[in-house]
């Protein structure tokens, strides 16, 4: 008998026939003498739709009543999904992230889990209940209702994985495991059979779609079994995330990733001394905006380009507060691009192959895709393009590294 949790996106809990589908597949677990935790998103759109009525009553929401809000998305598919496996006979009980006591910091919309307590999970568990818990969500010290941010059921589910020493998370999506790419893109993208977490962890901070990126430091952190499977399929085994390494197999390349939600923030003229750097981003951080690519340049007149990357999303709030530290520090001018969107290569193979960035910057030449920003680590290459040469930039490099072809 093993303990599994198992999460299911918003696609995969979007219909009441799909809510069916997924109790089915919890029954086959549980009939096979396993315990089952299963965590769930919202159906898919209704936290845009949630959002969406917020800013028709205030244009900024208030975020505390934004997350009181936004939480209940959750809260409707366990009800549902715990329905529908007593109406199969199983023993089922759903719970709120407040219900659970999952614990999270007090930063609205972003929260991050500081503790959660199993016990009453267990204690069901043992009496042979399925425990659904809602994804996406905890309480603060205070109890107010906080949300983890966009794709936190992901973090709820290995979260909740980690404190159960659970033998295996599964996260079921709408597609069939991790691919070298997106498939809507690269038509010829291929499913990897496995992946290592430092690969991944990458590929989800550089935009892949497929786990979001705290789930994936809490599963390396906790050294939880992760693999990711099709809600739509019964066949096949998805894709394991593993610590094993095998260099001698491994591809120069293992995947490309994008983010289309890029913006680009510059200070011009900046004085080229000791500190200036800390304290741009500094009040960057004191505004709660998380900074991606920096790239500074020096000039030859004392001063310096100071530029860095924001999500989209956060883009005139980042240029609100360059504005502020322009006259703060002497910088000559701001200016900013929020057309721009980064592409990424990701492989452990980069370690024991060289000229991987030669091979990259050719091939984007070849095409006469120009490159804003460059950002690099052991196992990845980033660049900033223009948006609007995004998608032939994965498309070139993912033929470049011959990644559609099978190894």
């Amino acid at each position: 008998m093993a303990l599994i949790v198992q999460k299911y996106g918003g696609t995969s809990v979007g219909t009441i026939a799909r809510i069916r589908t997924v109790a089915e597949r919890v029954a086959k677990f549980k009939m096979m003498g396993h315990q089952v935790v299963v965590v769930l998103s919202a159906m898919s759109g209704e936290t845009n739709r949630l959002i969406a009525l917020a800013k028709e009553i205030q244009a900024d929401p208030d975020p505390r009543e934004l997350d009181v809000l936004i939480s209940t998305g959750e809260q409707v598919t366990i009800a549902l999904l715990t329905m529908a496996l007593k109406d199969l006979g199983l023993k089922a009980k759903s719970y709120t992230g407040a219900q659970v006591r999952i614990v999270t910091d007090d930063a609205h919309t972003k929260a991050r889990i500081l503790s959660i307590d199993e016990a009453n999970l267990r204690a069901d568990l043992d009496s042979g209940h399925c425990v659904v818990v809602a994804g996406f969500q905890g309480v603060d010290e205070n109890g107010n209702i906080t949300t983890l941010g966009r794709g936190g059921s992901d973090t709820t589910g290995v979260a909740l994985a980690a404190a159960l020493k659970a033998d295996e998370c599964q996260i079921y999506t709408d597609v069939d495991g991790v691919y070298t790419t997106d498939p809507r893109v690269v038509p010829e993208a291929r499913k990897l059979d496995t992946i290592t977490f430092e690969e991944m962890l990458e590929l989800a901070s550089l935009g892949s779609k497929v786990l979001q990126i705290r789930s994936v430091e809490f599963a390396g952190k906790y050294k939880v079994k992760l693999r990711v499977l099709s809600s739509f399929e019964d066949s096949g085994e998805g894709t394991l995330i593993t610590f094993e390494e095998d260099s001698m197999e491994q591809p120069i390349i293992s995947g490309i990733a994008f983010n289309r939600d890029e913006a680009k923030c510059t200070l011009l003229g900046v004085p080229d001394k000791p500190g200036v750097a800390g304290l741009i981003l500094g009040a960057i951080a004191d505004a709660n905006i998380d900074v991606d690519m920096i790239v500074q340049n020096v000039g030859h007149d004392g001063t310096t380009d100071f530029s860095f990357s924001v999500h989209r999303n956060e883009f005139a709030k980042a240029m609100a507060v360059l504005d502020g530290v322009k006259a703060e520090i002497g910088a000559r001018a701001t200016s900013g691009n929020d057309k721009i969107a980064k592409v990424s290569i990701v492989g452990i193979g980069m370690r024991t192959h060289a000229g991987v960035a030669s091979r990259m910057f050719k091939a984007l030449a070849a095409e006469n895709i120009n490159i804003q920003m460059i950002s690099t680590s052991e196992i990845k290459i980033s660049v900033v393009v223009e948006d609007k040469y995004m998608e032939l930039a994965v498309r070139t490099l993912h033929h470049a590294f011959e990644l559609d072809q099978a190894t």
